[in-house]
């Protein structure tokens, strides 16, 4: 479906593994069209394994696909502490998470990505100030 490389959020990750999730049929579905791998920040998977901390096996299974490197981390919060902080400040009325600055800041660095969420805050976000990040996200 897609060249682009793909930048995932929790929201599609928490969505694929947890099958009561409204949202599990389109991460399904939208999985099965990308191909890995998949791009995203240890915030997410922290994110990601919090919510699913009472599903059977969920935390487990997103490290597993760590394991077989179909999520990668190219991105060090560290060297990218002040655009992300710059981020955050700007959308602090939204509010904006550290999670989704590192995201945004990853649209940033990764030229022809798209972001793969179901947080319509994405919507807002820019990078680059005022380019539209592009998405892919539920149409409900």
């Amino acid at each position: 479906m897609n060249r682009k490389r793909v930048i995932v959020d929790t929201g599609p990750l928490v969505a694929f593994i947890n099958k009561s999730d409204a949202h599990h049929q389109w991460a399904k579905t939208q999985f099965s069209l990308i191909t890995p791998p998949f791009i995203s920040c240890e915030s997410v998977i922290s994110e990601t394994c919090f919510l699913l901390r009472k599903s059977a096996n969920g935390p487990t299974r997103i490290v597993q696909l760590i394991e077989r490197e179909l999520i990668v981390f190219p991105f060090d919060p560290q060297a990218e502490a002040s655009s992300i902080r710059k981020l955050m400040e700007k959308y602090r009325t939204v509010p904006m998470s550290f999670a989704d600055a590192c995201l945004v800041r990853l649209s940033e660095q990764i030229s022809e990505s798209v972001i793969c969420t179901i947080d319509r805050d994405f919507a807002i976000y820019r990078k680059h100030r005022r380019d539209v990040i592009p998405l892919i996200i539920p149409e409900d």
